[in-house]
């Protein structure tokens, strides 16, 4: 649910970036609406969850960074390369964080989650049509960008697992939206994406952006964290392109073809893979 919901991001904020606004102002109007959002809703649902040990403020801070450049790294990708490319590269987080978990977590990954991994990254590489794409001639920066959303989000899988293990999913992802509007407005001018003038439509889409696309999707992606292994999560995650790829389908009337067809399937049957090897416990 949290790829589904991620996936119509990508083009919103390209159509946004094309409007005039700046990625890092995207990053911050996006991480102060969805601290916002989740501070009410959780001071109304659930109170228990606002509270933290001070012991535990420097990691929240820190997830909060690491969020913060995840968001600016895939919307800076998204800015200077085609949307397809940008998420093709931040969809390498599978293979790093199950490099993490093999050097420092002592994690063996079974048969099924190896080739559930290769499986996946080719999957997305044929089902956002990069075949298609001269890669080598691409802006040097957005590659860059990226790389660097891969190692981000990576970082943010693997910070966020470990958070889970005392907290809620939903205090984590406050604590890290807050702890991201904070990085922004510290890092870069402050408020400047919140008084800038926006129209309507761009209004729609950055609120869209902000409560389901962030608040929504990575509120899900912690709750599956915490139900199911890093490694596990981020391959799953992967169904992102795909999802992307069937709502350009259905709502915007793009074709796929036989090759981008094969890449859906091989991301679906990857995940079917890893969830049997699961069970079996392999």
């Amino acid at each position: 649910m949290s790829a589904v919901l991620f996936a119509a991001t990508g083009t919103a904020s390209k159509f946004l970036f094309h409007q005039g606004v700046t990625p890092y102002q995207l990053v911050q109007v996006r991480t102060a609406i969805a601290s916002a959002v989740l501070l009410a809703w959780l001071a109304l649902a659930d109170p228990a969850c606002l509270r933290i040990s001070r012991q535990s403020l420097p990691r929240f801070i820190l997830l909060g960074f690491v969020l913060a450049a995840t968001m600016f790294t895939y919307f800076y990708a998204i800015s200077k390369i085609q949307v397809a490319a940008a998420i093709l590269l931040q969809y390498q987080s599978p293979v790093l964080v199950a490099a993490y978990a093999l050097a420092f977590s002592g994690e063996r990954h079974s048969t099924s989650t190896l080739l559930a991994i290769v499986g996946s990254g080719l999957g997305c590489y044929l089902a956002v049509g990069a075949y298609s794409l001269d890669l080598l001639s691409l802006n040097r920066a957005g590659i860059i960008g990226g790389l660097g959303a891969a190692a981000f989000l990576s970082a943010y899988t693997v910070l966020s697992e470990s958070a889970l293990r005392s907290y809620k999913p939903w205090t984590v992802l406050f604590y890290a939206s807050l702890f991201s509007a904070a990085t922004c407005n510290i890092l870069l001018p402050p408020f400047e994406g919140l008084t800038r003038s926006y129209s309507a439509i761009q209004w729609f889409w950055i609120l869209f952006i902000s409560i389901v696309g962030t608040a929504v999707s990575l509120g899900l992606y912690n709750k599956g964290l915490r139900l199911i292994r890093a490694t596990h999560a981020s391959i799953t995650a992967t169904l992102q392109p795909i999802a992307a790829a069937v709502l350009a389908f259905l709502f915007l009337g793009e074709t796929m073809s036989p090759w981008q067809l094969v890449g859906v399937g091989l991301v679906v049957a990857s995940i079917i893979v890893l969830q049997i090897g699961r069970e079996k416990g392999a």
